[in-house]
């Protein structure tokens, strides 16, 4: 769990940073905001052969000033798991298939011009984002089949791309996220935050 620890290191650092940095000069106008995010995951390719259909809970920090408007940058820190399929099961000596993900995004956020301003504001937007993963992956076998139950961590890295529409405090984001052998989408409901603003 070292890796684990590193990454909520970095993750407290960036929202320390953000939260407590002095204020910027009086013409530049920024934006801080936290970010809560809830949704499922379906697994792909590899992945989808031994898994079923995950969920996941991610927390971010977004940051934007008016002379990188209309884009974000963000810290993204999340849990998901995904449960072992019953057909794997059925297939193989397996009893139980459990992983836990724990993903850190660094990334990206471009918002364009609103679709709706009337009733509600809807606003089209699109993110990439580089990952780490830390995989807490448990194997367990059945009785009688000759084989020690073990546990697997590893990490990976791979990237995400993601299009969605924003009511700004609320948004709704798919994305396509590749690490090797361990492809998903994800659906997130997030509810936005502002932490600080500054103009």
């Amino acid at each position: 769990m070292n890796l684990m620890k590193k990454i909520l290191i970095v993750f407290v650092i960036l929202f320390s940073v953000n939260i407590f940095a002095t204020d910027p000069p009086a013409e530049k106008a920024t934006g801080i905001f936290l970010a809560f995010g809830v949704g499922p995951r379906m697994p792909l390719a590899d992945l989808s052969n031994s898994t079923d259909l995950g969920y996941g809970f991610n927390a971010e920090i977004a940051y934007t000033d008016n002379e990188v408007l209309p884009f974000f940058v963000y810290a993204n820190l999340g849990v998901e798991h995904y449960p072992g399929s019953q057909s794997f099961y059925q297939e193989t000596e397996y009893s139980n298939y459990s992983t836990y993900a724990f993903p850190l995004h660094l990334g990206i956020r471009y918002y364009f011009s609103p679709l709706l301003e009337q009733v509600v504001l809807i606003i089209p937007i699109v993110e990439l984002s580089a990952s780490v993963t830390y995989f807490d992956k448990l194997h367990e076998f059945k009785a009688g089949s000759g084989i020690s139950n073990f546990k697997e961590e590893i990490t990976k890295f791979g990237a995400a791309a993601g299009v969605g529409i924003s009511m700004f405090l609320m948004e709704v984001i798919a994305s396509y996220n590749y690490l090797e052998s361990n492809q998903f989408l994800s659906v997130d409901l997030k509810i936005r935050i502002p932490l600080s603003i500054n103009y």
